[in-house]
C-alpha cells in the first residue's frame, strides 16, 4: 500500500504548497472544516505556512460557504 501523499489527502487545497500542507498536517489539520475552525493569526504562526497559503485556504473555505474569520 502507497504512503498517504500530504498534497492530496482530505480536502485541503494542493495549490497551497507542500510546506504549507505540511504545516498544517503538523497542527492536526487534515480538512477544510478543521482549518475553518482556526484563526488567521494563529494559521500564520504555522511554520511554513504564509499569507499566500493562507489566501489560498480562505479562498476554498469561502467557496465552500465558509464565513471569512
Amino acid at each position: 500500500m502507497a504512503a498517504p501523499d500530504p498534497t492530496t489527502d482530505g480536502d485541503l487545497p494542493p495549490a497551497m504548497g507542500r510546506p504549507a500542507l505540511g504545516a498544517l498536517r503538523a497542527a492536526g489539520i487534515r480538512s477544510l472544516d478543521e482549518a475553518a475552525g482556526w484563526s488567521d493569526a494563529d494559521l500564520l504562526r504555522l511554520h511554513g505556512l504564509g499569507p499566500k497559503a493562507l489566501r489560498v485556504l480562505r479562498d476554498a473555505l469561502a467557496a465552500r460557504g465558509a464565513p471569512p474569520r
